[in-house]
Parts: C-alpha cells; structure tokens; sequence
C-alpha cells in the first residue's frame, strides 16, 4: 500500500468518531490535539507509508489524556543517545512498534525495527519485538471496540491481506 492509501483508511476509521484527520508531508511526524474548532491532526513524514504506520501506531496506543497533549505527552530525545537514553528509547518504541508491525503485515509492507539511531543496532530490538507483537496481537482481538484491531482490518481489507478468523496465526499473517 501507498501512504495515502494508509491514510485514507486511518481517516475512514477514525475521522468522525474521533475527530482526527492524519495527513502526510510532514518535515517531521507531529501529532496537533483537536479543539472544538478544528481535528486533531496526526503527521506523517512526507510519502513515506511507514512513517504513516507508525504514527497510527502511536495514537492507537495512546490513550484519551495523551491523545490531548502535542505529540502524546512525549519529549523526543535526537541522537546521538547514551546507552541509558536509548534502551529508555527502546522502552518507550517497543508496543508502538510491536502494533506498527502488525499493520505493516496488514498492509503488505515490509517492516524493519528501528532504533531512530544509525551507530546502534536493531537485533536484540527485533527479537523484543517478536513477542510483544504476539501480545498485542492477543490484545486488539481481546478489546471491543479496539481502535488498532479497526485499523488494522481496514489496511488488510484494502490490501487484499486474508487475516486469519482469529487474527493470531502466523502462516498467512506476519
């Protein structure tokens, strides 16, 4: 799938309900809180459909209070990190990218660990991401009304991704 592809299933599934628009070009990825004049506005890296992805990861994952706050409440560390600094990275990327794996299985687009830090590695990373993927994957078919289950069978839907009945197998599915 193409970002804009990405991004018209994310506005059709949470748009209305959520008053949330996600738009790509951004220099930078930015979340904007809503007001009762304007939509939210989760941004995107300019065409990049894994820039995308992630960014639905982040708001799928955040809940109500963060999803008030510019950027989920975050403070962005840039690299160059300590190796205190980046295992709390790690920490913090770990669900989101764990869940914006499970959308790029979903939108057939292959997804790569990022460690947002081009002097450490990613390896150890990965294999962390493995079984957190598993866990979230038991989590949005567990939550009714879940935002990244919703999103997640759009971006298959769109791509012609046939998920298995309960979503959790890994033959045809990530």
């Amino acid at each position: 799938m193409k970002a804009t592809q990405i991004e018209r299933c994310f506005n059709a599934c949470f748009s209305k309900k959520y008053q949330v628009c996600m738009v790509g070009g951004a220099e930078e990825p930015i979340y904007i809180p809503g007001d009762s004049a304007s939509l939210a506005s989760l941004g995107y890296r300019e065409d990049f459909a894994s820039s995308a992805l992630h960014e639905a990861a982040h708001w799928c994952i955040a809940g109500l209070g963060r999803r008030r706050q510019i950027d989920f409440g975050y403070d962005y560390s840039p690299p160059p990190r300590t190796a205190q600094e980046q295992q709390k990275f790690f920490e913090l990327e770990e669900r989101v990218q764990a869940l914006e794996w499970i959308f790029s299985d979903a939108a057939c687009i292959d997804f790569h660990a990022s460690a947002d830090n081009l002097e450490v590695g990613t390896g150890y990373f990965q294999e962390r991401l493995v079984g957190t993927k598993d866990e979230l994957l038991t989590w949005i078919e567990g939550i009714s009304e879940s935002r990244a289950r919703a999103f997640r069978d759009c971006l298959a839907g769109n791509s012609g991704v046939d998920l298995p009945a309960n979503g959790l197998g890994r033959k045809r599915y990530g």
